[in-house]
């Protein structure tokens, strides 16, 4: 079954691992690589990554890329969308602090948000406004 707009921006909006993909050379299948995202309903989806990492040159690109989150139990569900970068942004400690809180407990969040700054070097904001949407429950 197909998921109403509210209930497949409320899924997106879960923290659920994003699966990004994005278009990397034509003679190749896209570049797919697992992503911490971040989505409120309605709004711009935004993912942090290095700058000169494979995924932010292939997006600089494309200037699209597409994001796919699934689940399992209780049922098999999934959202995928795809749209054009709207903008890129410099990250901040609020940037990070904000999507390491989505992920991880709150005892453990000071704790990576550090060490990320400290062993993970440079990251920036890439935003995509979703224009695309496939979504299903198989349940």
């Amino acid at each position: 079954m197909v998921l109403s707009v509210e209930d497949r921006e409320g899924f997106l909006s879960e923290p659920h691992i994003g699966a990004l993909s994005v278009v990397e050379t034509p003679d190749r299948a896209p570049l797919t690589v697992p992503i911490w995202y971040q989505y409120a309903p309605g709004g711009e989806l935004w993912v942090r990554t290095g700058p000169d990492s494979r995924k932010a040159r292939a997006i600089n690109g494309a200037g699209r890329f597409s994001l796919m989150v699934q689940r399992t139990e209780p049922t098999i569900r999934y959202v995928s969308v795809e749209g054009p970068v709207i903008r890129t942004a410099p990250d901040s400690h609020e940037r990070s602090w904000e999507m390491a809180a989505r992920y991880l407990p709150p005892d453990k969040v000071a704790e990576y948000v550090e060490y990320d700054r400290t062993h993970l070097g440079e990251h920036f904001l890439i935003y995509m406004r979703p224009e695309h949407w496939l979504s299903a429950d198989l349940g």
